[in-house]
Formats: C-alpha cells, sequence, structure tokens
C-alpha cells in the first residue's frame, strides 16, 4: 500500500513539473479554448437586461435605461419625437449591465470611461497626447 501512495505523489511531482516547463506551449490554446467558452451563450443565461427595442424613449425606459441621474421621463412628457438613444451604445451599456452586474448608472460611466480610453481622454477629462498644450 505504502508503495502505491509513494508511487502516485512521484507521479504527480514529475507530471506537475512536467506541466510547468512546458507551460509556454500548452498555455495559450488552453486560454483560446477559454475564450470561446466564455464567447458561447447557453440558454436562459440572457435573462437579466436582455430586451433591446429600438424606438423610442419609452422602449430605452423599458429596457432600464433610465435613471433619477439620467432621467428621459421629461423626454417622454415633453412629446419628444426623436427616435431615443444610440442603438451602439445601448447596445454596450446593457451588455455591461449584464456583465458586471451594475445598475444603468454605473454601467453608462463606465461606458464613457471606456470611450474616453479609446479616444485617448484621461480620467481626469484632459488629452493623453504628450504633445497637448493648454493655456489656462
Amino acid at each position: 500500500m505504502g508503495y502505491l501512495l509513494y508511487t502516485l505523489t512521484f507521479l504527480v511531482l514529475v507530471s506537475g513539473t512536467a506541466l510547468y516547463l512546458t507551460r509556454s506551449r500548452w498555455l495559450p490554446a488552453l486560454q483560446d479554448s477559454f475564450s470561446r467558452l466564455r464567447d458561447v451563450h447557453f440558454p436562459g443565461s440572457g435573462y437579466l437586461y436582455s430586451r433591446l427595442a429600438p424606438g423610442s424613449f419609452e422602449d430605452d425606459i423599458e429596457a432600464g435605461l433610465s435613471s433619477a441621474n439620467f432621467d428621459l421621463a421629461g423626454n417622454v412628457e415633453g412629446g419628444d419625437s426623436r427616435a431615443g438613444l444610440d442603438d451602439t451604445a445601448k447596445r454596450e451599456v446593457l451588455k455591461i449591465m449584464k456583465k458586471r452586474r451594475l445598475k444603468f448608472d454605473e454601467a453608462r460611466r463606465v461606458y464613457m470611461e471606456q470611450r474616453f480610453r479609446e479616444n485617448g481622454i484621461g480620467a481626469d477629462g484632459r488629452p493623453r497626447d504628450p504633445k497637448f498644450v493648454s493655456f489656462s
């Protein structure tokens, strides 16, 4: 019985060492397979904030894209005939709300920070361009 335990321990140590030393070869393939699994949508996984109806401000309110700080009810009460919020921004904000389970205001803040970062604007609102000159 003791030989079985020692043999098993030795095999685990040898295989663990071999995997550690060759991780640069097999780790990228493993990460690719996990990233493909992340893109798979399982039935019932999109129940939270999944409705995205293009159209009007009323549809945006029903989809959860309104809050006390970003009030769309004033647009509805005022009879605003515009088409509503931007469809791509709505999709991204809803994706952030669903993925990170954030409320609308927080998801909108995260979305805007991502947009600023993509466009070279720092967290303080100033451009991150090293050649930028500001006269105050």
